[in-house]
C-alpha cells in the first residue's frame, strides 16, 4: 500500500525532500504557497531583462546540490570553475588571485597567499597558522559554537587588516555574518569542508540562466514525471498531527490527508504550523539579510566573469549579461553588461532606498574598475531579502532542530535545520534529504507495525 507524504514549501529542501519521498514509492503532494517554486532562489523581469533575487553560488564540495542538479537535469545550465580563481580588486592598487595549483590540500593554496599583496608579507606569514589549526578542529565539538570566529583568529596572530583582507572575502558571503560575529562552528566546517580538506573543494560555480529557469522551472517538470502533485498558490492553513494520520489544510479549503508531513518553510512559519514548543526557540536564530545591486550599463567594462574587492563597500561583482538576457532571440547589446553586485550581512544596507544604493554602489564599483566612470547606467535594479539566512552566531547550533519532531508524523527541513552547514543552498538539500529519509524510514516502521499487529489479530 502506498503511503502518502505531504511536503509543505517548494524551496530547495522541498523540492529534494519530494523527489526522494517519490522515488522510494510514496505517493508526494508538495504544498506551496507562491506561485513558483525555488523559495529564496527566484528571478523577476523588468524592462525585458532578467534579474534574480540575489547572487547564489554553489561549491565543488557540494555533492548533495549538485546530485539535486543532475536529478533536474539542470546541471547544463550551471558553470563549475575548472579551478578555484578569484579575482580581488582594491581600489588603486593592481588585483591580486585567490586561485589554487596542483598540489594537495593545504599546499594548493599556498603560492597564491604568498603572492596575495592585499596583505603585507608578515601578514602573509601568519596566515599559516590559524590554517592549520583550523585543519586539527573537531567540527563535532559543541564547544566551538561558544566562539566567535573573528576572536579565535586574532587569537591565532590574525590583524583586523588580515581578517578583512582575505578571511572575509569567504566568511561573509558563506555565513551571511562577518567573521567577528560568525560562531567559530561554522567558520571552522566552511573553512575546512570548503578549502582546507580538498584541493578541489572550495571550486566555485553558479547558474548561467536565471534561477527562475535553473530551480523552479526544471524542478516543476522532474517533480510531475517523478509523479508528486504540485500545488502552487496554495499556502497552508492548519496541521493536523493526531490521531492515525496528519491532515493538511490548504488553500481552498482542501484537506490532505498524509502518513507523514515534511514542513520546509521558514523557521517561523514551520513554528506556527507545527505547534508551540515543537521546534524550540527557533525564534531566536535571528536572521540576517542579503542586498543584491544590479547595474546595467551601455558598455562593457570588465571582461572578468566574476571578482572580489577588499578595502571596498562592494563585496562579490557577477557579470549576468547572458543571464539577463536569457531567452531573447537577439540576445544582449553587443556593448552592454549586466553587472550584479552582491553584499552579505547587508544590516546596513537593508534598509537604504533603492535609487541611493545604485547610486552609491555605482560610485564604488568606479573606484575599483575605472572604466565604468565612462559608461552611462542604462537602468539599476535593487533586490533584498531581509530574512535571507539564520544568523550564524555562537549559540545558533543549539537553536537549529533536528528533521524529526515531537510529532510522531511531522518532519522539518531547511537550511535553518541541522545539517553542520551554514545556510546554503547545499544545507537546504542536505535537510530535506535528511527529513525524507527520517519520514520513510517512519513509514516502513509504521508499515511493519501494522503487518504485526495484523498477524497477531489473525
Amino acid at each position: 500500500m502506498k503511503r502518502d507524504v505531504v511536503v509543505v514549501g517548494g524551496g530547495l529542501a522541498g523540492i529534494a525532500a519530494a523527489l526522494r519521498c517519490a522515488d522510494a514509492g510514496a505517493r508526494v503532494t508538495l504544498v506551496e504557497r507562491r506561485g513558483k517554486l525555488g523559495g529564496l532562489t527566484w528571478s523577476f523581469r523588468r524592462k525585458g531583462r532578467w534579474f534574480d533575487n540575489g547572487q547564489h553560488v554553489f561549491l565543488r564540495c557540494c555533492t548533495a546540490y549538485r546530485a539535486l542538479l543532475d536529478r533536474l537535469e539542470a546541471t547544463g545550465l550551471t558553470t563549475l570553475q575548472p579551478r578555484l580563481s578569484v579575482p580581488v580588486l582594491a581600489p588603486g592598487a593592481r588585483p591580486a588571485v585567490i586561485s589554487r595549483n596542483g598540489l594537495p590540500a593545504p599546499l594548493h593554496l599556498a603560492g597564491a597567499l604568498a603572492r596575495y599583496h592585499h596583505l603585507s608579507l608578515a601578514e602573509r606569514v601568519r596566515l599559516g597558522r590559524p590554517a592549520l589549526a583550523l585543519r586539527r578542529l573537531d567540527l563535532e565539538d559543541p564547544a566551538l559554537d561558544e566562539v566567535r570566529f573573528g576572536a579565535w583568529l586574532a587569537d591565532h596572530g590574525q590583524s583586523p587588516a588580515a581578517i578583512a583582507g582575505l578571511w572575509n572575502l569567504i566568511a561573509l558571503p558563506m555565513l551571511n555574518v562577518a567573521a567577528d560575529e560568525a560562531s567559530l562552528a561554522l567558520g571552522a566546517m566552511v573553512f575546512k569542508t570548503g578549502l582546507l580538506d580538498a584541493a578541489d573543494a572550495g571550486d566555485i560555480g553558479w547558474s548561467k540562466v536565471p534561477l527562475g529557469v535553473l530551480h523552479a522551472e526544471t524542478a516543476v517538470r522532474t517533480l510531475e514525471a517523478a509523479g508528486v502533485e504540485v500545488l502552487l498558490g496554495s499556502p497552508v492553513q492548519s496541521l493536523e498531527a493526531t490521531g492515525p494520520a496528519a491532515r493538511v489544510l490548504s488553500a481552498k479549503d482542501r484537506a490532505l490527508r498524509a502518513d507523514a508531513v515534511i514542513v520546509t518553510t521558514a523557521p517561523e512559519a514551520a513554528a506556527g504550523l507545527v505547534g508551540g514548543g515543537v521546534l524550540g526557540p527557533v525564534e531566536r536564530l535571528g536572521a540576517s539579510p542579503i542586498v543584491n545591486v544590479h547595474l546595467v550599463l551601455d558598455r562593457r567594462v570588465s571582461e572578468l566573469e566574476m571578482f572580489a574587492c577588499v578595502g571596498s563597500p562592494v563585496q562579490f561583482v557577477f557579470d549576468r549579461t547572458d543571464s539577463a538576457h536569457f531567452g531573447d532571440p537577439g540576445g544582449a547589446a553587443s556593448s552592454e553588461q549586466c553587472l550584479s553586485i552582491s553584499l552579505s550581512g547587508a544590516d546596513a544596507e537593508i534598509g537604504r532606498r533603492p535609487e541611493e544604493l545604485i547610486s552609491s554602489y555605482l560610485g564604488h564599483l568606479s573606484e575599483v574598475l575605472p572604466e565604468v566612470k565612462g559608461a552611462n547606467l542604462l537602468d539599476g535594479v535593487v533586490s533584498r531579502e531581509r530574512a535571507a539566512t539564520f544568523r550564524a552566531t555562537p549559540g545558533s547550533a543549539a537553536l537549529r532542530p533536528a528533521e524529526t519532531t515531537s510529532l510522531e508524523r511531522v518532519f522539518v527541513a531547511g537550511a535553518w535545520c541541522r545539517t553542520g552547514w551554514p545556510a546554503t543552498m547545499e544545507g537546504a538539500v542536505r535537510s530535506g534529504n535528511a527529513a525524507a529519509a527520517a519520514a520513510l524510514s517512519r513509514l516502513g516502521a509504521l508499515r511493519t507495525e501494522a503487518g504485526e499487529l495484523a498477524e497477531v489479530s489473525s
